[in-house]
């Protein structure tokens, strides 16, 4: 691993931290051909102190995206192959008798790093998918009634494959719900298979480390008081109310589709989630289009559709974006006067672009 970039200071403008934040995902693109969405939504996670669900039928490079991933944020990583035989204590630690000391000693699990990688989780049965949900929303666990936090920063990276059937629990709504992220890993394009059998078939190349846990605490901090307008606000508890009374929005066809719309940790998730895009994209304030990216992955997953929608087929993706098309964006216009004024008023020092 470089030492140069895991000593480097911390960063202290906005600029500094996007170009910080580019660097670290250039060197995860060393490793991974194409998905640039997904390694770029792995980061938003990050910054917005959040889990990420990736999706995708096997060989797409999850699992090697998330450990290069890993690699380059620093801290440490651990790797939890999911299986239908796993009890809980297999994950987050149980007690065990010591005979040297004559008493029951906390033994911790492998999810006491910052990176867990939750490969296949939707093989885990439930036991171990509630022992997960204690984790992934309180981070902390509970062993022989203690209460033992989690490191800092700390963050669940899942993967499930939706093709199978055989032996697979299917993640309730409530523990999907705990993920701030569920992206779509597709297959490579045309192009990205060449480069991957070019570069894949010889030595591959590795990544090398960019930032630290210190480094990347000091980075939420900064995607935590990006500036987010009123206008952008009301944005987004539109777009979340949309999904709850579509009728009231123009889309009275969506009323049968949609079961059971957003909840309010999905209006949280929009703000944190756009906060950490503006912050790589170099800005300290958010955009509607901040909003509009990151719409999809933090909506569609918490999105029920009724018997008949998915009867028909009907994906939660193509809901959300209906939604976006259907309620009309805000067209904040900044001048200088007002970005000073509105920064004073939230006491943040804004970046340079």
């Amino acid at each position: 691993m470089s030492a140069g970039y895991a000593e480097a200071p911390m960063p202290d403008s906005v600029a500094e931290a996007a170009q910080l934040l580019g660097t670290a995902i250039s060197q995860v693109q060393r490793v991974i051909v194409g998905q640039e969405h997904m390694v770029q939504q792995l980061m938003v996670s990050l910054l917005a102190k959040g889990h990420c669900l990736l999706e995708g039928v096997p060989g797409v490079a999850k699992t090697l995206a998330v450990r290069s991933f890993a690699t380059v944020v620093g801290g440490e990583f651990a790797r939890v192959q999911f299986t239908p035989d796993l009890v809980p204590s297999d994950i987050v630690g149980t007690r065990i008798y010591s005979a040297q000391s004559e008493k029951f000693e906390i033994e911790l699990g492998p999810v006491f790093v910052n990176f867990v990688l939750a490969d296949e989780i939707n093989r885990a049965p439930a036991k171990v998918q509630s022992a997960m949900l204690e984790l992934m929303a309180e981070k902390q666990v509970s062993i022989g009634g203690r209460t033992y936090p989690a490191p800092n920063p700390f963050i669940v990276i899942a993967t499930q494959n939706p093709v199978e059937s055989e032996g697979v629990y299917p993640l309730p709504e409530a523990q999907r719900d705990r993920f701030l992220l569920k992206v779509d890993v597709p297959y490579p394009r045309g192009n990205e298979e060449f480069e991957i059998l070019r570069r894949m078939s010889v030595s591959p190349p590795t990544a090398e480390q960019v930032l630290n846990p210190a480094v990347v605490r000091h980075l939420q901090d900064m995607a935590s008081n990006v500036f987010v307008h009123n206008l952008v606000s009301e944005y987004i508890v539109r777009l979340v109310l949309a999904s709850r009374t579509p009728a009231e929005f123009g889309m009275p066809d969506l009323t049968s589709v949609i079961q059971i719309g957003c909840s309010p940790r999905a209006t949280l998730g929009l703000v944190a989630a756009s906060r950490a895009l503006a912050l790589i994209h170099g800005r300290d304030y958010v955009l509607p289009t901040d909003v509009q990216t990151v719409a999809k992955d933090v909506m569609a997953h918490r999105i029920v559709l009724g018997f008949d929608a998915i009867a028909d087929n009907v994906q939660t993706s193509d809901v959300v974006e209906r939604i976006l098309a259907m309620v009309p964006a805000p067209t904040p216009v900044w001048n200088q006067e007002q970005r000073q004024a509105s920064h004073q008023q939230h006491a943040h020092e804004p970046g340079r672009r």
